[in-house]
């Protein structure tokens, strides 16, 4: 079963010394090995899940926008780059493009994503744990599992099966 929203915090909270001690195991393995074990619960947690009941990434969220994600974002909206930019996007503490705010402006009440054929690379691969080299964002996936239900549920899985 997957935490609501509701608990999600103090779940990852109650979890924090056992979720150290996985990633402390998990940055051990094998590449394949990790990949094959995060993998698998994705597809076990994300099949039956339907993103559109949470959104919560949306909503809490803003993804990083790549110079491709900006040129096709504000062509679609008929708008030049740097109308984009100056109506949609701000440089963050790292000095990477982000939306100015939450949650999302592309987000629907109904959850649905106004430019979702177009969306930022970052929300189309949201949360990852399906990407090959699971070790390269491992504080990532950890960070995710505060926000995601189902990263949270791949993580306990995963460490159900070591």
């Amino acid at each position: 079963m997957l935490p609501n929203l509701d608990n999600i915090k103090e779940r990852n909270d109650a979890k924090k010394k056992e979720f150290k001690k996985l990633k402390n195991r998990l940055s051990k393995l094998k590449k394949g090995k990790l990949d094959r074990l995060v993998h698998e619960a994705h597809q076990q947690i994300f099949e039956p899940y339907n993103c559109l009941e949470c959104a919560n990434c949306c909503k809490t969220t803003g993804p990083l926008l790549t110079d491709r994600d900006k040129q096709r974002i504000s062509k679609y909206l008929g708008l030049s780059i740097l109308e984009f930019q100056s109506k949609y996007l701000h440089f963050d503490e790292d000095g990477d493009w982000v939306f100015q705010k939450l949650p999302c402006v592309f987000l629907n009440e109904d959850n649905t994503c106004q430019i979702y054929d177009i969306a930022p690379k970052a929300c189309r691969e949201y949360p990852h744990t399906d990407r090959i080299n699971q070790g390269q964002i491992l504080n990532l996936t950890f960070r995710n599992a505060k926000i995601c239900p189902p990263v949270f549920s791949i993580l306990e899985e995963v460490n159900k099966k070591l």
